[in-house]
């Protein structure tokens, strides 16, 4: 039986704020009140600092002189950014556990794409959930700590675009049976040690990303 988790309060303000801002009921730019979200959780404001000051560092509030903090805005050119770097370095985290992945890596590769579903509603954070932890497991099959952290670092922020591309214009079926289909080949590419295989289906999962569909719609929003 696996050992029970316990959160801090810090814990439990953080995932609460994030869990906010992924669902838009935060949107961007709206402030985020200390002693608001303090009350509503039932904890002091301490905790609720130390939260926003980790949310700071992942990109989700912008934190200044003033007591409150503001949901970082969307902007195509972040959105673009984000996409240029998972161009270069998801690619080389598959190829990379195709060629180190070992028996455990196996298991729990296998064990997240079962759990997969599709993500059809903005609202669904446990499905994105379990769409971090299939791409966590082939990430740490890498074996590459610093790639890993690297990747990790990136995905809260990165989340929020996938939301904005789905919201600008939801997957239809041809695309959710894609989705699968990657997700499925990724998987096999990895367990098989197809190298070559591997890194490519990232690639291409990366190019029909909703993190890539965020770009044109944030760059539409400007027209």
């Amino acid at each position: 039986m696996p050992a029970a988790v316990f959160l801090s309060k810090s814990d439990v303000a953080y995932e609460e704020i994030k869990r906010r801002i992924l669902s838009d009921e935060l949107e961007p730019g709206a402030v985020v009140s200390q002693e608001r979200i303090a009350t509503e959780i039932g904890v002091s404001t301490t905790p609720v600092r130390e939260a926003l000051k980790r949310l700071k560092t992942e990109g989700l509030v912008r934190l200044d002189m003033h007591r409150d903090a503001r949901v970082t805005e969307l902007t195509s050119a972040e959105a673009r950014h984000l996409y240029e770097i998972r161009q270069s370095i998801d690619p080389l985290a598959a190829e990379l556990a195709a060629q180190r992945r070992d028996e455990a890596d196996v298991e729990n590769i296998e064990s997240t794409l079962a759990r997969l579903q599709p993500l059809q509603d903005t609202a669904d954070l446990q499905a994105l959930q379990v769409h971090r932890e299939f791409h966590r497991a082939v990430y740490r099959a890498s074996h590459n700590a610093i790639l890993v952290d690297v990747l990790e670092g990136l995905w809260d922020k990165a989340d929020r675009y996938r939301i904005a591309g789905l919201k600008a214009q939801p997957d239809s079926e041809k695309d959710l049976e894609r989705v699968r289909a990657e997700h499925e080949a990724l998987a096999r590419a990895v367990l098989d040690q197809d190298v070559a295989r591997a890194r490519q289906v990232m690639l291409d999962h990366v190019a029909h990303s909703l993190g890539r569909r965020a770009i044109d719609a944030l760059e539409g929003s400007r027209d």
